[in-house]
C-alpha cells in the first residue's frame, strides 16, 4: 500500500512546485528612490519590467507586455 502512495505523493508535490513557479514569474524589488507620492515603484529582476502600485506589496502579475523597459 505504501509503495503505491509514494509515487502519488511525489507527483502531487512536483505539480504544486511547478504550479507555484509558473504563476510567479517575476521577482519584484522595491525602488523607493522613484516613488511618486502614494505610488510605490517596483522593478522585476527576472524580466526587467517596471510598475507602480498603490497596494501593499509588489504587483501580483507580470507587467512585461504592458510597456516600459519590460518590452
Amino acid at each position: 500500500m505504501v509503495i503505491l502512495l509514494l509515487p502519488l505523493i511525489f507527483a502531487v508535490v512536483v505539480y504544486f512546485t511547478w504550479r507555484g513557479r509558473a504563476v510567479r514569474e517575476c521577482r519584484w524589488r522595491a525602488d523607493s528612490s522613484r516613488d511618486k507620492g502614494s505610488l510605490r515603484m517596483y522593478h522585476c529582476v527576472s524580466c526587467g519590467a517596471e510598475a507602480y502600485t498603490a497596494t501593499n506589496g509588489p504587483p501580483e502579475t507580470c507587467k512585461k507586455g504592458v510597456g516600459g523597459k519590460g518590452l
